[in-house]
């Protein structure tokens, strides 16, 4: 018999969650989406749970997004229907969480990307260790920052949540805390001693015990730069101070976005700019209904084929749109 996806057990108090895809390095899938919601819908008025505990099995990586592959074939098959009840279901689990009435401790090990962070990053703790590496990295696939980061990443102060969503930079361990996107810091090494301890307890205190302090680090040092740079909200700016930054970092953000999507770079410029007066629920609403369009796009199919299907990273891009708006119609 083929293992489930999503593995959901109780073990006391506690709701454990293991993403069990680890050959797809736990992607998720239609059938993991909707074991995610079959759990929060049993566990949700249940009065005796404490906690949920998620994590992603074999230890490569925690979730490395969604199952876009699978999107891309169901776009070029015409399956909008398809498409639509996946990220519909996708969606609806983040909503699910961030409204999830106890705390939702996600232990991230490891790869954590698109998908990876929707499903924790609307939880209560998001616990990383210095395997962990966090990232939305949508532009090189002609995609746009979803799972609701539409509403987390323009609350992320001094242009920072704008970097990381057009750059797709990836933040390692405890850099994750600095910028925001992870909650706590425990050595990997420790980490099952505080998995131990959040079942015998059932008591989400139990990650302060173990979480050690972060101290300033790379992103501390890069917050003015990525401030002077990605505090605008157009292109054209944004490029015009980095060009001006000058400097080896600089230059690398630069060539980030010569190289992804220009298409998915205008969508998302205009995505956070709507998602940073919107609450959670209404950035969900208006990625859904971007998804309809942007999966419809040339450049998505084309994307995926680059980076996750050929490999061959030379995307040939369609030319941007004159005016974002249009695909938020």
């Amino acid at each position: 018999m083929t293992e489930a996806s999503l593995v959901a057990t109780r073990e006391g108090k506690v709701g454990s969650l293991l993403m069990n895809r680890p050959r797809a390095l736990n992607a998720l899938d239609l059938p993991m989406i909707e074991g995610f919601a079959q759990a929060i819908q049993a566990w949700r008025n249940d009065p005796d749970l404490r906690l949920v505990l998620l994590e992603g099995a074999g230890g490569r990586a925690f979730c490395a997004g969604g199952d876009v592959r699978r999107v891309r074939e169901m776009a070029l098959a015409g399956d909008t229907d398809g498409i639509d009840a996946f990220f519909s279901g996708e969606y609806a689990v983040n909503g699910a969480i961030a409204s999830f009435p106890r705390p939702w401790i996600s232990l991230i090990d490891g790869v954590c990307m698109g998908g990876g962070i929707g499903v924790s990053v609307h939880g209560s703790h998001r616990v990383v260790t210095e395997r962990a590496l966090l990232a939305m990295p949508e532009t090189a696939i002609a995609l746009f920052p979803d799972v609701g980061t539409s509403h987390v990443l323009p609350r992320l102060p001094d242009g920072l949540g704008r970097w990381l969503a057009l750059t797709g930079a990836r933040l390692h361990g405890a850099e994750a805390v600095e910028a925001g996107l992870a909650t706590h810091f425990v050595p990997s090494e420790r980490l099952p001693e505080l998995r131990a301890a959040l079942l015998a307890e059932a008591d989400a205190a139990m990650v302060e015990r173990f979480a050690q302090p972060v101290p300033p680090g790379r992103i501390a040092a890069l917050r003015p730069a990525i401030a002077r740079c990605f505090g605008h909200h157009d292109r054209a700016a944004i490029e015009a101070a980095l060009e001006a930054e000058g400097g080896e970092w600089a230059a690398e953000q630069l060539a980030i976005l010569r190289r992804v999507s220009p298409t998915s770079v205008a969508v998302t410029l205009e995505l956070l700019r709507r998602g940073a007066t919107m609450d959670l629920p209404a950035c969900l609403e208006m990625e859904l209904a971007l998804t309809r369009h942007i999966t419809r796009h040339p450049d998505f199919a084309e994307g995926v084929r680059a980076v996750l299907v050929d490999k061959d990273n030379a995307p040939r891009w369609q030319a941007p749109p004159a005016d974002a708006a249009a695909f938020f119609a």
